[in-house]
């Protein structure tokens, strides 16, 4: 089966909130895509800054129980009027295939294509603007063969701005 992706418009103050320092409360499903549900609960503090007026931003997160830290560079398409979302981690170096999107409301999508254990999978970021100290992220893994409502949720941070 061959999905068609979303592609979701945005605007280009989408990610100001993000600004700033935060702690950050990860829910991750160690394995992925077949059923299971051996969750792991891990803690991380993030700094995110933006750049060109808004127009980017760049955040790094570290996971001090994991021994690693990751790398967000967004960036906004004026003439598509999306973000794309692209992620590299210490462990590698190798920076993912990016999603794309925005936000309607308080509610962003994001979605792309990459791989997952050898296997090609669809890929949806959520981000949920909860109040102006609080919000999450989600994501999202489905296979090619999937029917398109078959998004299994992999990792859910959960986001307190410091003070």
């Amino acid at each position: 089966m061959n999905h068609t992706l979303p592609d979701r418009m945005g605007d280009v103050h989408d990610f100001d909130f993000l600004s700033g320092r935060w702690t950050v409360h990860n829910r991750r499903l160690m394995t992925r895509l077949i059923g299971a549900n051996d969750w792991t609960d891990f803690p991380a503090s993030m700094g995110c800054e933006p750049r060109f007026g808004g127009a980017a931003n760049i955040d790094q997160i570290d996971f001090p129980t994991l021994g690693f830290s990751g790398l967000t560079l967004r960036l906004f398409d004026p003439a598509r009027r999306r973000w794309a979302i692209y992620w590299v981690n210490s462990r590698d170096g190798l920076m993912t295939p990016p999603v794309h999107g925005g936000f309607e409301g308080d509610r962003g999508e994001f979605y792309g294509i990459d791989e997952d254990g050898g296997r090609e999978v669809d890929v949806r970021f959520v981000w949920t603007r909860l109040d102006k100290d609080r919000a999450q992220w989600e994501q999202s893994f489905r296979l090619k063969d999937a029917a398109e409502d078959e998004w299994e949720t992999n990792w859910v941070m959960q986001l307190n701005r410091l003070r």
